[in-house]
């Protein structure tokens, strides 16, 4: 009976997360999951109950509840736990600089909707591996965030909450590096935030900041979300004041390919001052 019960909660966490995912919308990932790293593989598996570790879980499970008196942390905390891209972006825009919106900022949610869809999917498959039981399951407490029935019956590790607000602060403070240490302080926060809510252990939120670093080196690895990033820093580089439209022209002009250069002799030239250059599909010759 227990292993019947198990598989079901496996296929249901499995079902949610799947469909979290697709709920994002038609966007096309830079990767399949399949194509992004395994976290099984990459981390290790999550303190036991009865293992050292898990008494600084325990700890900080207490300051957790401790913060919840703090009335401006815990409406952060709510806030940090609402699950959409609007309600993340808004969060961030205070250390972003910016408000990032579909409409006012197309470019920069471009980017990161796509590069959050691409990696978000990688908690799915550990989440249900392991399995492991959330705070407020354990000890039947009540959540700050009156998300119990969601919740219960997930796997807590890693925090699917903490992955994607720290990638979303490495994929900000490589838009805007000049804001990158108060982006990373509110990113820190966010993981902070499950743990206040009684959504997660601690174990559980520095295994998710992990696994969003494998994530985002994961991305790197794509022309698509490199070309993306120029345009995203270039557009937030007008949005933000620090930078025109021509300028911002010029930076994402420079993703087009240099103009190839040969000799009157058909000879390839690293000269493309002289001799017959092909620009925009014509030949033009350069005496």
């Amino acid at each position: 009976m227990h292993i019947m019960k198990k598989i079901f909660i496996t296929v249901v966490a499995a079902m949610i997360a799947t469909i979290n995912v697709a709920a994002q919308g038609n966007v096309t990932p830079y990767f399949s999951v399949d194509e992004m790293p395994d976290l099984i593989k990459c981390l290790p598996p999550p303190p036991s109950f009865d293992s050292p570790e898990f008494a600084n879980d325990m700890m900080r499970y207490s300051w957790g509840k401790q913060q919840r008196t703090d009335s401006v942390r815990a409406e952060i905390a709510k806030g940090d736990a609402i699950w959409s891209y609007e309600a993340l972006f808004h969060q961030f825009a205070g250390a972003f600089g910016l408000e990032v919106t579909r409409e006012g900022t197309p470019e920069i949610w471009n980017l990161l909707e796509t590069a959050l869809t691409t990696t978000d999917a990688m908690r799915v498959k550990p989440k249900a591996h392991y399995l492991r039981q959330r705070p407020f399951e354990r000890f039947d407490d009540a959540m700050l965030t009156g998300e119990e029935d969601e919740l219960r019956g997930e796997g807590s590790y890693p925090s699917g909450h903490t992955m994607r607000g720290w990638t979303c602060a490495l994929l900000m403070a490589e838009i805007a590096p000049m804001r990158a240490d108060t982006i990373f302080a509110r990113g820190w926060m966010y993981g902070e935030s499950r743990v206040i809510a009684g959504a997660h252990w601690q174990s559980d939120v520095d295994a998710s900041r992990v696994a969003a670093s494998i994530a985002y080196c994961a991305l790197q690895g794509s022309d698509a979300f490199r070309r993306q990033m120029k345009r995203a820093q270039a557009e937030y580089l007008v949005k933000a004041g620090q930078s025109t439209d021509m300028q911002r022209a010029t930076i994402i002009d420079k993703e087009k390919p240099s103009a190839r250069s040969y000799r009157p002799d058909g000879v390839r030239s690293s000269d493309s001052s002289k001799g017959v250059t092909i620009e925009r599909q014509h030949k033009v010759l350069r005496r």
